[in-house]
């Protein structure tokens, strides 16, 4: 992308990209290369202004106040909602996404050999960047085995019947990493607008839950609720 092309909207998109795959130290990191490289430019006189000039990471502060279910928080009726509601080609990464709590990163770059659907494992050995680039996990720690449920394991028996020879479990096309953006606009986005999961900004109704990390919060509450709520898995 030329940077004459850039915007604020851009910029903030891209940040937001960097945060559904990496956490605040490194995409900070990245996102501070992107303004000394915009900020030369500019000196330079290759752009007029500079578009990420107030475009910032802060300090998660989510662990400063607790995060409300239905507010940030799907909860249980509304996920049931939206995966009844879900294209039939996003269902099954939003299923999993819902039950594993799994990073989008760990979900685009996941591959099918390392499924275990006999043994109802998954195994997170490679991971896709925010540039689709197919890559070693950041560190050892973040190679580590999932257990998934008779749900996920049933979705994704259905969905591997479909895949063909594709190597990825949720390829784009020409069997690609799938890119962030997509993910959550064209999948989770549209089954939320489709379930009638949504907020009114103005006269128009928006999808409620913005990015996917909610879908790793809804898991992370689930599992502590699992027994009261039930139902799902």
């Amino acid at each position: 992308m030329k940077l004459s092309h850039l915007t604020t909207p851009r910029v903030d998109q891209f940040r937001d990209n960097l945060l559904q795959d990496l956490s605040r130290p490194p995409a900070r990191k990245v996102l501070v290369s992107l303004k000394s490289i915009i900020k030369d430019a500019r000196r330079r006189g290759n752009i007029a202004s500079n578009p990420a000039e107030g475009v910032t990471i802060g300090v998660d502060k989510r662990g400063k106040r607790k995060l409300p279910v239905g507010v940030d928080i799907p909860t249980p009726v509304e996920i049931r909602r939206v995966l009844d509601a879900a294209a039939a080609a996003w269902r099954p990464i939003l299923v999993a996404a819902a039950f594993t709590g799994l990073r989008a990163s760990d979900l685009r770059g996941l591959p099918w050999i390392n499924v275990d659907l006999k043994r109802n494992k998954i195994h997170i050995r490679q991971l896709a960047d925010a540039w689709r680039t197919i890559g070693a996990p950041k560190s050892e720690r973040s190679e580590r085995d999932i257990p998934i449920g008779p749900y996920v394991v049933n979705v994704l028996k259905e969905w591997k019947l479909k895949a063909g020879d594709n190597v990825l479990v949720f390829p784009a096309a020409a069997g690609k990493s799938e890119s962030v953006d997509r993910i959550f606009r064209s999948g989770f986005w549209q089954a939320q607008l489709a379930a009638g999961v949504t907020i009114k900004k103005g006269k128009k109704a928006q999808p409620k839950y913005r990015g996917l990390h909610a879908l790793r919060h809804f898991y992370a509450s689930w599992c502590i609720n699992r027994r009261r709520d039930g139902g799902l898995e």
